[in-house]
């Protein structure tokens, strides 16, 4: 038995040992260096944030563009409809007609009717002629004479 107390003795004085040891073991950094180890973190993670951020910036400035560029194409093809509108007016055979005007990214569309194949025809030529008109569909129906 009582090699088997000094053998749980010699066990018990062999952990602590290492436990003492292990305590009072130099650590390899100093205070400063730590702290510097810190700052350099939070400088590399503010640079990701301000890349986050520009990131982002670029985004919506992006989607900004897209929306004014969306509005002028939308205030262009509402100029376009007025100036066709204006141009079918002040022709004596079509002011009289009733003839939709449609624009979606300079299409022009002409929807109604025409008392005769000419002025369907004269229809598609002023408006056509009106600036920034891309193209022109005409989709007049000839008045039936009966």
């Amino acid at each position: 038995m009582k090699r088997n107390t000094r053998l749980a003795a010699l066990a018990a004085a062999a952990m602590a040992t290492s436990l003492i040891v292990a305590c009072g073991q130099k650590e390899d950094q100093t205070v400063g260096q730590r702290m510097d180890s810190t700052v350099e973190q939070s400088q590399a993670a503010s640079a990701e944030m301000r890349a986050d951020a520009n990131n982002a910036a670029q985004d919506v400035k992006a989607a900004g563009n897209e929306a004014a560029d969306k509005i002028a194409m939308g205030a262009a093809d509402v100029a376009i409809t007025a100036k066709v509108n204006a141009a079918l007016a002040g022709d004596s055979q079509l002011s009289a007609l009733k003839i939709d005007v449609d624009t979606t990214n300079g299409h022009v569309e002409l929807k109604g009717t025409a008392p005769d194949p000419a002025a369907r025809d004269r229809a598609t030529v002023l408006a056509a002629a009106v600036e920034g008109v891309v193209k022109v569909e005409n989709r007049l129906t000839v008045e039936a004479k009966g």
